[in-house]
């Protein structure tokens, strides 16, 4: 079973195809990027790939599927993973969350502010946009600022500690973040390629976006989910 904390906490990335390397900026200047496109961010649905390292046993668990995100303007974000592989869900309309697991029979529900208690409140933040980074993180460039493709690679570590957050890589599209400096605007809305988290106890969980689509309307009903008769419910 997929690390649930870490997977409500990647719904925020979502990336777009680069299709030329970007030429080099300043740190300033892709963080801003990252931050403007998303400000025009309203809803996205992408297929992404995911692999988890748990640290303790040296073991990999990999995912698939589609990601559904809707970003109410006066309200938490929705979101939706469908998971092909394994087969399960993780949907939030915004105050709750299941996680329905089908070969088990079971969805366990909680609401999205007890599932972001104790420390780990930066991730409901980040649900509403990742429109903050200078505030929230201290921002750096990777080892290798870009990668082979031209685009650029992010460290940021989040000023207050959380548990499921120790430190989160970015890849940000190059495309983007030259078209903020021959335009002064973006037009990838979400340019993120890819993500890693690093949790607390050492695990990282990693997420590539492909086919992104975005501010296409997506319905709310997308986001609710109506338990099947014969599934054990489980609260806390």
């Amino acid at each position: 079973m997929m690390r649930i904390g870490t997977l409500i906490l990647m719904v925020i990335f979502f990336a777009l195809p680069v299709t030329a390397a970007s030429p080099p900026a300043s740190l300033k200047e892709v963080v801003a990027a990252l931050e403007k496109g998303y400000a025009a961010l309203q809803d996205v649905q992408a297929d992404f790939s995911q692999k988890t390292t748990i640290s303790a046993v040296n073991r990999e668990q990999k995912g698939s599927g589609e990601v559904l995100l809707k970003r109410p303007a006066a309200a938490t974000a929705m979101f939706r993973f469908n998971y092909a592989k394994p087969k399960q869900q993780i949907i939030s309309n915004g105050k709750d969350v299941w996680f329905y697991t089908p070969e088990n029979k079971q969805v366990m529900v909680n609401s999205v502010a007890a599932m972001f208690a104790g420390g780990n409140s930066i991730a409901l933040t980040y649900l509403t946009g990742l429109g903050h980074v200078s505030r929230d993180f201290d921002a750096s460039f990777a080892a290798e600022p870009q990668d082979k493709s031209g685009n650029y690679q992010l460290e940021l570590t989040p000023k207050k500690a959380s548990p499921v957050l120790a430190k989160l890589q970015l890849t940000v599209a190059a495309e983007a973040v030259a078209q903020l400096q021959t335009t002064g605007e973006v037009k990838n809305v979400f340019p993120i390629i890819s993500s890693v988290v690093h949790d607390a106890g050492g695990n990282k969980t990693r997420i590539d976006y492909s086919r992104a689509r975005v501010n296409k309307g997506l319905a709310d009903g997308k986001f609710n989910f109506k338990i099947p008769e014969g599934v054990e419910v489980i609260k806390p």
